[in-house]
């Protein structure tokens, strides 16, 4: 017989067992949703509210920055009293004070700068001079119309600590005093100003004051200009013996027999305060007053301060102004001061 009569039946009982085997594990496989109840799913489905803790912060925003800068500038020279070689005994002090404050929010800015200087020198035989002498204080508020320009508002007051006399000689040699020419608030300058600002960035600024007022004071009596009949009242000689008709003559342009004098004009300011290499600074300000009744003659004044940083503490600046307005002298007034001291940079 044939051998694969044989095999055949073994075949049929393995394919046999091998379907009855596979349909018994299907039947027993279980449907992936089937073990999970209808609770369950209530469950799973369900979100949780969670209270997290959150700490109070308190924070608040700032809109003030603040700058001060407080110096002090010191000089001396000493000489024994058998040297040959030229010079004098002297002194010279003169302290400074620097403040600014900015406020910016949204295109609203308020700024207000203070600029105080005095100094005093000293030379052997002469009495105690102020070498420099000034008062400063500049408030403006502005508001930005673009990225550089703006209209602004703003309020300056200009006068002086001391007194500046004129000397004499006595008759021992030394100084005496003949006069003075000017005091505290003797005189002083209030200007009120309006008009356009330009500012590209925050070392320089351009204020075009079309609409601006001065008021010019003389409250010292030393210093108020006399008619030459009061003039005689007060001091029993007349200002120019050789024409007793003759009086002071107008003061920093207040007219005789008055303190007060209040000027309508066009002004323009330009503020620069820049680094222009490392450790050095560049520190300026211009201003041109030209009066509406009187154009043609407008005064000018230019003060620049260049400083350098020695150490955290030591400064070295050089600094002068120029000056010109007829008022005061037909010609340009000026000065000059070179200066090694202490500066403390507040913040630092």
């Amino acid at each position: 017989m044939n051998i694969k009569f044989y095999l055949l039946p073994v075949f049929l009982f393995i394919l046999g067992f091998s379907t009855l085997k596979a349909q018994d594990l299907r039947e027993l496989r279980v449907k992936p949703d089937s073990s999970i109840s209808e609770e369950d799913k209530k469950k799973a489905l369900s979100i949780k509210n969670i209270n997290v803790p959150i700490p109070k912060l308190d924070l608040k925003v700032n809109y003030w920055k603040h700058w001060t800068k407080l110096g002090i500038n010191f000089n001396q020279a000493q000489f024994s009293e058998n040297w040959q070689l030229g010079g004098i005994n002297s002194w010279a002090i003169m302290g400074l004070m620097w403040h600014k404050s900015e406020f910016n929010r949204n295109n609203f800015n308020f700024t207000t700068e203070f600029d105080l200087k005095y100094g005093k020198v000293r030379n052997e035989g002469q009495v105690a001079k102020p070498n420099n002498d000034r008062i400063f204080w500049d408030n403006k508020l502005s508001y930005k119309l673009s990225k550089s320009w703006g209209i602004y508002t703003a309020i300056t007051f200009e006068s002086q600590f001391d007194n500046r006399f004129i000397y004499g000689k006595a008759s021992d040699g030394r100084d005496s005093i003949t006069g003075i020419t000017s005091s505290f608030m003797s005189p002083a300058y209030f200007t009120e100003s309006l008009g356009l600002e330009y500012k590209p960035d925050n070392t320089f600024s351009l204020r075009i004051g079309t609409g601006t007022a001065r008021q010019v004071l003389i409250l010292d009596e030393r210093v108020k200009p006399r008619n030459a009949a009061d003039y005689y009242e007060r001091y029993g000689r007349y200002p120019n013996p050789k024409d007793p008709s003759k009086g002071t003559g107008p003061k920093f342009g207040v007219e005789e027999g008055k303190n007060f004098k209040n000027e309508l004009a066009f002004q323009l300011t330009a503020d620069l305060n820049r680094n222009i290499a490392k450790n050095i600074n560049l520190k300026a300000r211009y201003n041109l007053f030209a009066d509406y009744k009187d154009m043609g003659d407008p005064s000018h004044r230019l003060d620049a301060t260049f400083s350098s940083k020695i150490t955290s503490l030591i400064n070295v600046s050089l600094g002068g102004t120029l000056l010109y307005d007829s008022d005061m002298h037909g010609k340009i007034q000026w000065n000059e001061a070179l200066a090694v001291g202490i500066l403390l940079n507040l913040p630092k």
